[in-house]
């Protein structure tokens, strides 16, 4: 490909911080504006300028990071650009000025989960290698070695992480691994392909993946050579079908394969965690049903500066055998009466019969200062005399029942749940729900009784 001979007054396109500067100033222009300036350009121009990658990209999550990363972690959302992200790095690597130029690489591995995705993904998907590459530097596919090749001699290899075992022997210089948080046998193709990044002064490699969690993510997101960048589906919008970004985000906006399928955010569970997130999502309902009795669970704060811990706040009800959490209205940060005013606002809202308050830290201040809101406010006192696991460990068992369902999204509190027990912060949305939960399926009704004389 011929380089793009642009006007005069247009930015330098011969470095990729002048091609940025060409995308900068296309994109404030208005699209007439922007037509013209295309229009302007000479037919070569016209046709360099859909594969300058620079020009289009979002800078934010499909340009590699500066700086002397071994490991960049792409993640994102379905349809985010992750793939197309990957293809172009690649094409970076081999690549030379001209078709017959070295590249900065010449031995790349392609690890999918199976050989045939790493062929229809990587290599000839929508936004694949073929796809991404200009006709006269597409190099050729040679099927029964399961290889690209270049005109300048460059080759990247096409592997299965399901068959860890093909890695061995192999060397590279660079590496693209797609979907890595779905792969089987994840750790030992992981393991083997670090030992063939042998060759060159740097290997380097790019992971682009949903991110599911698993440990081996994890582990490479921790690693200090690794930087990581993140996108929403939404963030390309531009090129997604609007019906489908329409109807997927209003159907699972919020919740925790929403969270991770559309917002790119890597949800992680403790290892034995007492509560999970497919027993969240399994049981979570659009809508509540007609409330028996609501009940406001209230773990309160020891101090009421910026820092300190949330005050819990969680709204839960009970319809035959079932609670719903209904709410999560904690806050941080709040001096007391300002805890207070929003306890006493969710009790009126909700039409609680109770407000459930642990006085463990604040004694009789807290029922005293939700009154000093509500003077009618129908708070109890409760005190822990057992450990936060102990006290959780009935909530989890219904949890685990279906007997605890989640009305809506509540993405903080299902952090917190699907966190509790390991290290963090203080799980005070935790100790509101177990609070509540605890009254409503473990304590009389406190309905009123008819005495037989």
């Amino acid at each position: 490909m011929s380089a793009c001979s642009a006007p005069a007054s247009a930015p330098s396109t011969s470095t990729p911080r002048g091609l940025r500067s060409l995308a900068d100033s296309l994109a404030s222009l208005e699209r007439s504006q922007r037509d013209a300036f295309i229009r302007g350009l000479s037919a070569n121009a016209q046709a360099a300028l859909p594969y300058l990658f620079e020009v289009w990209a979002h800078p934010d999550h499909q340009l590699a990071p500066e700086g002397e990363w071994t490991t960049w972690v792409a993640m994102g959302g379905r349809g985010a650009g992750k793939t197309r992200a990957g293809a172009e790095w690649l094409r970076a690597q081999m690549e030379g000025a001209t078709p017959t130029a070295p590249g900065r690489a010449k031995r790349a591995a392609l690890v999918a989960e199976t050989w045939a995705q790493a062929r229809d993904v990587m290599v000839f998907g929508d936004s694949g290698i073929m796809t991404c590459t200009p006709p006269d530097r597409r190099p050729d596919y040679v099927a029964t070695r399961r290889r690209l090749v270049w005109a300048n001699g460059a080759e990247a290899q096409l592997f299965s992480a399901a068959d860890p075992e093909s890695l061995r022997g192999p060397q590279f210089d660079c590496a693209w691994s797609d979907e890595l948080a779905k792969w089987r046998r994840g750790q030992q193709a992981w393991d083997m392909l670090q030992f063939g990044l042998r060759l060159g002064t740097r290997p380097r490699q790019v992971v682009t993946t949903t991110p599911r969690d698993s440990a081996l993510l994890r582990r490479i997101l921790e690693d200090p050579s690794t930087v990581a960048t993140t996108a929403p589906t939404a963030a390309n919008r531009a090129y997604l079908a609007r019906d489908f970004l329409e109807k997927i985000t209003s159907r699972y906006r919020g919740t925790a394969q929403g969270r991770q399928e559309l917002d790119g955010e890597l949800l992680t569970e403790r290892p034995g965690a007492m509560f999970t997130r497919a027993g969240i999502e399994r049981h979570r309902v659009a809508r509540a049903p007609a409330m028996d009795r609501v009940v406001i669970g209230v773990d309160p704060p020891v101090t009421s500066h910026a820092g300190s811990d949330a005050c819990g706040i969680v709204v839960a009800g009970r319809a035959g055998d079932a609670c719903y959490v209904l709410a999560d209205r904690s806050a941080q940060g709040l001096a007391p009466a300002a805890w207070a005013a929003l306890v006493a606002e969710a009790a009126r809202s909700y039409c609680a019969s109770r407000i459930v308050a642990e006085v463990n830290q604040g004694g009789d201040l807290v029922a005293e200062m939700i009154r000093r809101i509500d003077p009618v406010a129908p708070v109890s006192t409760v005190r822990a005399t057992t450990g936060k696991a102990a006290r959780a460990e009935p909530v989890s068992l219904l949890y685990e029942q279906g007997r605890v369902r989640h009305v809506g999204c509540h993405p903080a509190l299902e952090d917190e749940l699907c966190a509790f027990g390991g290290p963090g912060p203080s799980p005070d949305r935790v100790d509101a729900l177990v609070w509540a939960v605890v009254a409503l399926m473990h304590e009389p009704e406190g309905a009123p009784r008819v005495r037989r004389l």
